[in-house]
């Protein structure tokens, strides 16, 4: 089993109210929660958050599925490009049209951690290891 990488190890300090951070974590958890290496899914954060700048639910919704499948694979994330490529764009635009753009705009629509956590599995492609993952870091900011 691969190692655990924090927000932290990837330079993300979650703070209260600091939507910029949350949705690098909530991108990072993401990818992290699919079955590859830990390390390849951290590499993969930061070329399309940190090289390409895709740090924003309205940024990474205006990826080409192309271009996210080129940028996963400059990360070394070939297993699952396609797909997750895919499910990064739709994880952006229901972010943007459901929640205004914000993680936090989920957690205050939630009553609960529990409801918080259901509908974080509400996006395609995020299941319990991702929340499991997330909520690791974020927890201390929501709850």
């Amino acid at each position: 089993m691969s190692k655990s990488i924090s927000a932290a190890n990837l330079n993300i300090h979650l703070v209260k109210d600091d939507e910029h951070s949350l949705f690098k974590w909530f991108i990072a958890s993401f990818l992290m929660g699919k079955r590859i290496r830990s390390e390849i899914a951290a590499d993969a954060y930061r070329v399309i958050v940190e090289k390409h700048t895709r740090d924003t639910p309205r940024k990474l919704a205006a990826c080409t599925h192309g271009e996210l499948v080129k940028m996963l694979g400059e990360a070394g994330y070939a297993r699952y490009d396609e797909s997750t490529a895919e499910r990064l764009v739709k994880l952006s635009k229901k972010l943007n049209d459901e929640y205004a753009g914000q993680v936090a705009n989920i957690r205050k629509a939630s009553e609960s951690r529990a409801d918080f956590e259901k509908r974080l599995g509400a996006f395609e492609g995020i299941g319990p290891k991702t929340i499991e993952i997330f909520m690791r870091d974020a927890e201390e900011v929501f709850f």
